[in-house]
Formats: C-alpha cells, structure tokens, sequence
C-alpha cells in the first residue's frame, strides 16, 4: 500500500454533510454547529510498526491517546472525548489491566473522557496488537486551524526541537503541544499542522495544501541531542507544531510566548511551488520525504 498514493485517490469519493466544513486531509474534521465546532480525529498503532511489543503496556496507551491529542493541538482547540478500539491476540489479563489503567491516567491529565469502544481478539498468527482511538474536541468557529490557510510572506515556526525521535524515547514521552496551539490559535496564525510523518513531509503538505512554495532555513532547524540534519527532516514522530505567521505577529509572539517550549522559525512561504532550501535545493529529491505506510 502507498498510503499517500491511496488516499488521493480514495478521499474524493466520500460525499459531505453541510455541516462539516473540513473533511479527510487535514488533522481534524472540522463540524460546525453554529456556536461551536466539533474536531473529530482517529489515529491507529500497530505492534512492531508503532513501538517495539516489549514496550510497557501504559506507555502504549499513553501514546496512543497523544498521538490523537496531537491532531486536536495542530487545529488549535481543545480535546474532550476518546473512543479505543482494540484487536489484540493476548491471554494476559495483568497487560490489559495495565494498558486501560495507563490511557485512563493519560485521559486524566488532559481532562478526556474515554467515553466508549470496542476490544476484540485477533487470530494467533496475527499481530500482537491493532488499536485505534477517536479524538473528539472543540474549536471556536473560524478558529481551526488549517493546513491550507498559509499565505506568502507569512513565515515558517516551530515549536521544540527534530531528530532521534525513536532511540531517545522521545516518540513514547513526548507532551501534545495542547496549549501551545490553544494559545497560538488566537490570532497568531491558522495555519498549523503536528509533525508526525517527518518535518519535511508535514511542511510540504502545509505548502501544498496552501499553493504555496516553501523554503526552509536548514541551519535553523532545532536538533535533537545533536542528531544529524537527514534525522530531524525525515524520521518523524516528533509530535512538534509547524505554523505559518505573518513577519508583524511573529515579533508580537515571540515577545509574549511564555511556554518553556522552544520557538524558531525555520522558513517562509513564496508565490510558487515546491520545498527548498535557501540555497535552492530541491528538498523532495535531496531527501527520503518521511514515514509512508509501504507494502514490502
């Protein structure tokens, strides 16, 4: 499965409702109701492909329910209830007992409510385990923001730093950027987008998206423990904010941004199309764009 290739070709079929005012392709659907607007995300993990099957049964869970939060961050609103589904092949009641005790201590920590599901059994020589979980939040109307709201002149930030996602542990212990992109929605930019697939894949689509071309300080970019440039771009799950600002609310921002989170900016957009550096690399084709869900 080319998982990018699949869904261009598959999203166009699915038919609307009035009411939903963003649909598949970004972070959230975006459903308004008149005085507010449901965000509704879902997300999945898989055994071997996610976290390695020896990870403890609560840091899963946890990550799970982040990886959602995530989505609800890059809109800039406010998450409120979960649904879990889970398919797992397990006998052992002490992992089950400490999976649900974990995403019910993460939910806590972020005020969600896991508020329903389903847990089935898969075949022995299947996966270990496939769960998938609903995030649903809240938005103010014409406060979500989308991945196609950039415009030229705005720049590029970022919150926190890129890289070493996986041997650092960071792709498990990560925080949501919750309230930053609460704090960021109001009035700084609405254009947003989380890093999970690769900071270079997640900018592009903020690019594409906008009809943009992008390009993109390299030295700026903010490393983790010192990784190399080609981790930070492409290896993903970093669950950082990528936002377009204009170059007057960007001065305002960094005057009032009072989070411990680091904030740089690390490119601007153009009239055009594409991603390059500022020495004019074609960054597409300089690196592996990020994590796509490939049959091998």
């Amino acid at each position: 499965m080319n998982e990018l290739a699949t869904l261009q070709r598959i999203l166009p079929i699915f038919q609307q409702r009035p009411e939903i005012t963003t649909g598949p392709g970004d972070d959230c659907a975006v459903i308004n109701f008149g005085n507010t607007c449901l965000l509704a995300a879902v997300d999945q993990m898989a055994a071997g492909i996610h976290y390695y099957p020896d990870t403890k049964p609560e840091r899963i869970a946890a990550k799970l329910l982040k990886r959602n939060l995530s989505d609800i961050a890059a809109m800039g609103g406010t998450p409120a209830y979960a649904l879990l589904s889970l398919a797992s092949k397990r006998a052992d009641d002490d992992w089950f007992n400490a999976f649900y005790y974990g995403l019910e201590q993460e939910a806590r920590r972020w005020n969600v409510s896991i508020c329903g599901g389903d847990l089935c059994a898969l075949p022995a020589d299947g996966l270990e385990d496939v769960m998938s979980l609903t995030i649903l939040g809240w938005c103010q109307p014409g406060n979500a923001c989308l991945r196609s709201n950039a415009k030229a002149g705005d720049l590029l930030y970022a919150t926190g730093c890129f890289g070493d996602s996986l041997k650092s542990g960071h792709h498990l212990d990560f925080a949501p950027r919750l309230a930053e992109g609460a704090f960021l929605a109001q009035g700084f930019t609405s254009a947003m987008i989380d890093v999970s697939d690769g900071l270079l894949l997640d900018a592009s689509r903020i690019a594409e998206a906008s009809k943009l071309a992008l390009i993109i300080d390299m030295p700026t970019i903010p490393l983790r423990n010192d990784t190399d440039t080609a981790s930070a771009m492409c290896d993903g799950e970093d669950y950082e904010l990528l936002f377009a600002i204009s170059p007057d609310a960007a001065q305002q921002l960094e005057r009032l941004w009072d989070f411990e989170t680091k904030l740089t900016c690390i490119g601007h957009f153009e009239s055009g199309y594409g991603v390059t550096s500022t020495d004019g690399h074609n960054l597409l084709k300089e690196f592996k764009t990020g994590y796509e869900h490939r049959n091998t």
